[in-house]
């Protein structure tokens, strides 16, 4: 089963999915940039209307307590747009950890967590399907994040759900799985975000030869990195035989990431990049192990310890 925010569905009727993405989020206070709010209900509608004409059934909204989580809204557009949309419970790394937990230790994180798991998010009745995103700085692990992590990760073992992390420009994956591998999270429990990001291949590889899922997540973010190296690399993992490991997403956290603003939209994935995979020889099987049975295997609530 998947907790999506209006009940469990079965892994088989999550459908294509987003696996990484905030409909409705605002950064600005960090940023200090509108554009990192987003905030328009009925274009949040007419963004997800596109996503579900390109074939998408299912996203994972990421957009956490301290990014501006609405989770009542996240129902709202689900019942409107009929894609199974699945919250989170989390922080997501300094300085964005609101300011009455930025100095938990790993017990009162895994705590918190739990707590919205096992009884909801507020007063509102939606249950978070997952644990994220948590992450790390550039580069390095500040001690607040480094209790994070590992707080998500004992909350995991406990409840079921899986942990999916941010990587700052993809670094710290490596020290990611280790420390979630510590806690003793199993290896489908865990998906370490935006690998994609990382240049260095040897890196990537050797999380991915861990077991655990990697999220190439920041698909079309050509600013951070040319789509065409991420299509090289994601042929090559491919090639190695890493394809059930591997989930797709965009990553769109801006106004201007929108079709309203003349953005790519978050059918990008599905309309932009999924054709040129099948124009380099990838074959649908594959590509729907990246959509489909990846993001269902990762989301469906395990076994508690």
């Amino acid at each position: 089963m998947i907790q999506t925010v209006r009940g469990r569905i079965t892994t088989d009727d999550f459908g294509v999915c987003a696996a990484h993405e905030h409909l409705s989020i605002d950064l600005s206070k960090v940023k200090n940039d509108p554009d990192t709010i987003l905030d328009d209900e009925e274009g949040m509608i007419s963004e997800l209307n596109h996503f579900y004409r390109a074939g998408g059934r299912s996203l994972i909204e990421l957009t956490n307590d301290g990014m501006g989580r609405n989770v009542s809204r996240l129902k709202t557009l689900s019942e409107k747009s009929n894609v199974h949309i699945v919250t989170c419970t989390g922080f997501y790394k300094n300085p964005f950890i609101p300011d009455f937990a930025n100095s938990w230790d790993r017990h009162q994180f895994a705590a918190h967590f739990i707590r919205e798991i096992e009884e909801g998010i507020g007063d509102s009745g939606i249950f978070p399907g997952i644990i994220g995103e948590v992450g790390t700085s550039l580069n390095e692990m500040k001690p607040v994040e480094k209790e994070l992590i590992i707080g998500a990760g004992k909350a995991a073992l406990e409840t079921g759900l899986t942990v999916s992390t941010h990587t700052t420009l993809g670094t710290m994956g490596r020290e990611q799985v280790e420390m979630l591998f510590n806690v003793g999270l199993d290896k489908d429990q865990i998906i370490i975000g935006h690998q994609d990001l990382n240049p260095n291949k040897n890196e990537v590889l050797e999380v991915l030869r861990s077991g655990v899922y990697i999220g190439f997540d920041t698909i079309g973010k050509n600013n951070y990195r040319p789509d065409e190296e991420r299509l090289s690399y994601l042929i090559d993992f491919i090639e190695r035989g890493f394809q059930k490991q591997i989930l797709l997403s965009a990553d769109l956290t801006r106004k201007s990431h929108w079709k309203k603003h003349g953005g790519l939209g978050y059918d990008l994935v599905l309309n932009k990049f999924v054709p040129i995979l099948r124009e380099q020889g990838v074959s649908n099987h594959v590509i729907d192990d990246l959509l489909i049975h990846n993001p269902a295997n990762a989301l469906s609530i395990k076994e508690r310890l």
